[in-house]
């Protein structure tokens, strides 16, 4: 797997979930793509164990940068993402441009925000189900739920899956 010429954002906010930002972190970066973390507005993020990490960029930075790909990770971070206008912004953006877009557990949250998953099949954490059924997704009970662009997941024990098909998806 070669994706040395691939730029994806990781969204960022305090919260998080430690295992759905460093395990698609460190496999984008196994596999040679640069990958930019990108916060709501501060420069360090601690995760809901308490690990920091840092920003390389804003969302008010990076809103109008193209990326190849945008990965929103879960705890509950993504409840403060949408509160951020350039990164609600920047996720739909992405999507509406073909990019992948993959969101996980509590992620998918930022993709009903966005107004992008209406008519399209979505999974996430069980308990946003509703909101997602009620933003017009299609909701299915899966480790992993391609639909076009928009790869979602719904767990961390479903991470193996999330990752390759973002992999796939850069690739393709």
């Amino acid at each position: 797997m070669n994706l040395n010429n691939k730029h994806v954002a990781l969204l960022i906010e305090n919260n998080h979930n430690d295992l759905e930002v460093w395990c698609p972190l460190f496999r984008l970066q196994e596999a040679g793509a640069r990958v930019t973390v990108v916060g709501t507005g501060g420069e360090k993020y601690l995760s809901k164990l308490g690990h920091p990490i840092a920003a390389d960029l804003s969302a008010d930075e990076a809103v109008n940068q193209a990326f190849d790909g945008v990965i929103v990770p879960g705890g509950y971070a993504p409840d403060l993402m949408r509160l951020s206008k350039a990164m609600v912004r920047m996720v739909a953006t992405h999507v509406e441009a073909g990019k992948p877009v993959a969101a996980i557990c509590h992620g998918t949250w930022m993709l009903a925000s966005a107004n992008v998953i209406r008519g399209r099949r979505v999974t996430g954490a069980p308990s946003i189900r509703d909101d997602l059924e009620n933003a017009g997704a299609v909701f299915e009970d899966k480790s992993v739920v391609v639909d076009g662009n928009l790869i979602t997941s719904r767990k961390p024990t479903d991470i193996p899956d999330f990752c390759r098909e973002i992999v796939n998806a850069l690739q393709g």
